[in-house]
């Protein structure tokens, strides 16, 4: 069976993360894309050397592209540009706000040209704004957006350990681009669209923000939950890490009876329901913690699975290494094959292939 976008060409003007991130979906879904590079290439290139020499970063999210060097400030690299807009059905950029207009591809000429044509920008603020000029990554937008300031523990605020805001802003990107194609489908016409990294991470926050707004402004508290209780990370006998979390009333119930040996505590005013819980939320982990405390982690396991509460291992990446659900692809890339984890969604009766990672023009990729 033919991939879903396949036939599609996409024109990426992009690099390091979000927008790279996007286009990488459009890739597996066959759509050609051509992404456009400085003479120094993507500046993810050089973000790290974890594989093979190459950046863990790069290779992640630029399977399956075509790399074109192009100076698209010059006259020559404009005319090119210009060419590849011709035979495309999407256009993907992250430039600063304005750049690629004040090259001469503004909203009006990319509408009238090509009226058929998608485009996408994305940027850190929008493209309007008291902010909007500022430049932005990730960490940057993680601690304006106040996202900071609800991770890590109650000493400090932290990092979310992963590019939380390229990735989210990717992914909706992805996603607005998949609509406008649909809606091209039905009406013929191509669509301009903008996607800041803050309204990405700002809509994310919804809840944290609600509460806030509510009078009841989140804390950080680490390895647990804000709203329910118990909702955290408690040690086995034997230092293993087990988080649980207890979703309903009912839930607390089983526990108490089951792994907890104290059936009263699911009718005990002061723990049986999740407010009461959270509101004394010490105890109440106290008393789970004292129950992990008693039993290794087989002991702990084989209990609350006959108990049916939700819970997971803290792992960490030597454990994510050899996960049994850990799903691979294998991709090749300038330095070798690289094997990594695949892509969630799985198409029933469908087998993707994945292709290279492209080598910058002039060092064994494309020109």
């Amino acid at each position: 069976m033919p991939l879903p976008l396949q036939g599609l060409t996409v024109v990426a003007i992009e690099q390091a993360v979000a927008a790279p991130f996007a286009t990488s979906r459009l890739a597996d879904a066959g759509a050609r894309v051509i992404k456009i590079e400085r003479k120094e290439g993507d500046f993810a290139r050089g973000y790290d050397s974890a594989v093979k020499g190459q950046s863990s970063y790069f290779v992640w999210l630029n399977r399956g592209k075509e790399s074109v060097v192009l100076d698209i400030a010059s006259e020559g690299g404009k005319a090119a540009l210009a060419g590849l807009l011709d035979g495309a059905d999407v256009l993907v950029q992250n430039l600063k706000p304005g750049a690629l207009a004040r090259l001469g591809f503004d909203d009006a000429r990319l509408a009238r040209d090509w009226p058929r044509l998608i485009s996408l920008s994305i940027s850190g603020y929008g493209e309007e704004g008291p902010l909007a000029d500022r430049k932005a990554y990730d960490l940057l937008i993680q601690a304006e957006s106040g996202l900071c300031s609800i991770t890590g523990g109650p000493e400090s605020a932290a990092r979310v350990g992963i590019s939380v805001v390229d990735i989210a802003t990717g992914a909706t990107a992805y996603a607005a681009i998949l609509e406008a194609l649909i809606q091209r489908g039905i009406t013929g016409k191509g669509a301009q669209i903008s996607v800041s990294m803050f309204d990405v991470m700002a809509d994310w926050l919804t809840v944290p923000l609600l509460n806030h707004e509510g009078g009841k402004s989140p804390k950080r508290i680490g390895l647990a939950h804000p709203s329910i209780a118990p909702y955290g990370v408690f040690a086995c006998k034997d230092g293993t890490q087990i988080l649980i979390s207890v979703q309903s009333d009912r839930e607390w119930a089983k526990l108490a009876e089951v792994f907890l040996n104290r059936p009263e505590l699911a009718t005990d005013p002061r723990f049986a329901t999740n407010v009461a819980r959270v509101a004394n939320r010490a105890e109440t982990d106290a008393i789970v913690a004292q129950a992990f405390a008693a039993r290794s982690q087989a002991e702990a396991t084989q209990a609350i699975v006959k108990a049916d509460i939700a819970f997971a291992t803290v792992n960490d990446m030597a454990g994510l290494s050899v996960h049994p659900h850990l799903r691979r692809i294998t991709v090749d890339t300038p330095a070798g094959p690289v094997s990594y984890p695949a892509p969630a969604p799985i198409v029933r009766g469908e087998v993707r292939r994945y292709g290279p990672v492209p080598a910058l023009a002039g060092q064994g990729g494309a020109a």
